[in-house]
């Protein structure tokens, strides 16, 4: 398989039809390296529009590409945000929003998890992000506040305690409902 080709059709075919037309955005998909981030046994994937499984803990998954990017481009995050991740997943996300922030602090519930995402980080020479072993739904308050909050995968409703978290002009994230209804907000 041409990695190459491959990360060029899923910007083309699939990231730009869901109206992902930043030019920093899409730079940033080429520089990012999915793959590096897709579990071994599922590395075939890691370009395909559908979420990835990451194996270790039960209804985790990487999110579809096109949806990574469209929460990405809409957060319109700037070189001087502090970043709050909720989710880290496989590390991924943590990489595209450390890429455009001052510092990315991610938490990940999954021990598993964790551990895989800050080798990924470190692998991909991503310094300014931290992976944190903790439920994110209180979010790091002794942290914030924070310019950005993403939530990397899908809640019922957004936590009262994260809100507080955020700045007075910031921006959150997430993907809220319950199946089949949801949308990103």
């Amino acid at each position: 398989m041409d990695l190459n080709q491959a990360r060029f059709n899923m910007i083309e075919q699939q990231i730009r039809p869901w109206e992902v037309l930043d030019p920093q955005v899409l730079e940033l998909l080429n520089v990012v390296r999915r793959e590096d981030f897709v579990p071994l046994a599922h590395k075939a994937l890691a370009f395909v529009d559908m979420e990835i499984p990451l194996g270790a803990a039960p209804n985790q998954v990487m999110l579809a590409p096109r949806v990574q990017a469209r929460l990405l481009q809409d957060l319109a995050v700037k070189k001087t945000d502090k970043v709050l991740e909720i989710g880290t997943g496989s590390g991924f996300m943590a990489a595209l929003l450390a890429h455009q922030a001052a510092s990315v602090l991610t938490l990940e519930s999954d021990a598993t998890l964790a551990t895989q995402a800050q080798t990924n980080l470190q692998n991909a020479g991503v310094n300014n992000a931290t992976v944190r072993l903790a439920d994110g739904s209180q979010g790091a308050a002794a942290d914030g506040p924070f310019d950005v909050i993403l939530l990397s995968g899908s809640v019922a409703e957004v936590p009262a305690a994260l809100l507080q978290q955020l700045k007075v002009g910031g921006r959150l994230a997430a993907i809220v409902g319950d199946e089949p209804m949801m949308r990103a907000t």
